[in-house]
């Protein structure tokens, strides 16, 4: 595996670009294909190289479905668990579909058997066939009916499944023209991403109703055009602090963004920091660090390594709650953001659910990370890097390419010295 050498000692203030949101652009794929405004207009304006590998996954998955049916469609997720669990909804929604899933194998330790059992349980009284293998390949043979419309399925674990079966909703009502829903059952974790397909649905003309566990999708009337797809929050995040570090600002910065990860504008004002909203979406950060944060995984999990990269850096301790959801992810990231505090010299206390980061007293001049593969642990590691000025060796940058394949570019404008 490669290793790339960050050295953060001639920073320069400079506009930096973040991604279309990959979040944002997966519902849009779907409700494109589904309401006939495929292609996507935003999509296909950006270089396909700069589109995140989620993006380009669940592309080729939604191209594989709208193919006449016929023979079975082979379909690799690489490590996408999004796309994935999509495009196994899509799949079972999409009369006489016959699909077969593969992809990396963290992604088939991942959980996603809530999912499957919804599914069965809905569709296949009516004929759906999923078989699973151990873990490749997921199979699916589509029904050309469905049955009672509603899906059950528990919200503790992710969000994604009810948001993949929403989605699947929408496909449903405008097959039947029958109102279709998503039952939740206890408490929903990251309630903020099936919002953010609530709104996607709006967008695109659904009529979505809401109750406390239940979401149905009860009426159409179509959008004459595509929505635009907004920037990243995910990736402002990283952008946005380096932006603080260097004097610069990022585009693509809409404040009114309904991603769960724009509550970064609020969580680090508590520790000094303030966003300044400029012309045409751009922005930057002000102030100066003179506390700890608090941020929870309940709310914005994604966001956790990158506050807890900007907890290093910050004069006192500060708290992440709900950490638990973050060992299902592409890593286990909660081992992961406990392996670049220490490496950077800082300390973590995980009681519970509940992890302290405490900064080094004063910043190494080198430290070292592996990414495991995992996007998020290598940005946020080099994220660190600009922040305290401090150097990273890093195993594994190519990762960055599942959301932010330019993310390196980036850095080169701010300043930031890569070499092998």
């Amino acid at each position: 595996m490669s290793q790339l050498h960050v050295d953060p000692s001639h920073l320069a203030a400079a506009r930096l670009t973040p991604p279309l949101s990959k979040s944002d652009a997966q519902r849009a794929l779907v409700l494109a294909h589904l309401t006939g405004h495929w292609p996507l207009a935003t999509l296909q304006a950006e270089p396909e190289s700069d589109r995140a590998a989620d993006v380009r996954v669940l592309t080729r998955g939604v191209e594989a479905l709208r193919l006449p049916p016929g023979p079975v469609r082979d379909v690799d997720c690489a490590d996408g668990g999004a796309p994935f669990r999509i495009l196994v909804t899509q799949a079972a929604v999409t009369p006489g579909a016959r699909v077969r899933l593969t992809g990396t194998p963290r992604l088939g330790e991942r959980p996603h058997g809530p999912l499957f059992d919804s599914l069965r349980e809905t569709l296949g009284p009516s004929g759906l066939v999923l078989t699973e293998g151990k873990p490749w390949p997921v199979e699916i043979h589509a029904p050309t009916t469905a049955g009672a419309p509603v899906f059950r399925v528990p919200g503790a674990q992710s969000s994604q499944y009810a948001s993949s079966l929403l989605l699947g909703c929408a496909a449903l009502y405008l097959r039947e023209k029958r109102p279709w829903s998503v039952e939740i059952q206890g408490p929903l974790t990251s309630a903020g991403y099936l919002e953010l397909t609530v709104t996607w649905l709006r967008r695109f003309g659904f009529t979505v109703e809401e109750t406390a566990s239940r979401f149905s999708v009860t009426g159409y009337q179509p959008s004459p055009s595509a929505p635009p797809i907004p920037g990243d929050w995910s990736s402002l995040g990283y952008l946005l602090l380096i932006a603080w570090r260097t004097g610069g600002s990022v585009e693509r910065a809409d404040p009114s963004s309904a991603h769960p990860d724009q509550a970064l504008l609020r969580l680090i004002q508590p520790a000094g920091l303030t966003p300044v909203p400029g012309p045409d979406l751009t922005m930057r950060v002000e102030g100066q660090a003179r506390d700890g944060l608090v941020a929870s995984g309940k709310e914005c999990p994604d966001l956790l390594p990158t506050l807890a990269a900007l907890a290093c850096v910050l004069p006192r301790p500060s708290t992440l709650t709900d950490v638990g959801i973050l060992r299902l992810k592409e890593s286990d990231r909660l081992e992961g953001i406990r392996k670049f505090v220490s490496a950077y010299g800082g300390t973590t206390t995980l009681e519970g659910e509940t992890l302290t980061v405490t900064p080094p007293k004063a910043p190494p001049a080198h430290f070292a990370m592996d990414s495991h593969g995992d996007h998020r642990l290598a940005m946020v590691s080099a994220t660190l890097a600009v922040l305290s000025g401090a150097r990273l060796t890093l195993t594994g940058p190519e990762c960055v390419e599942k959301s932010f394949p330019g993310f390196w570019r980036q850095l080169e404008k701010a300043g930031v010295r890569l070499s092998e």
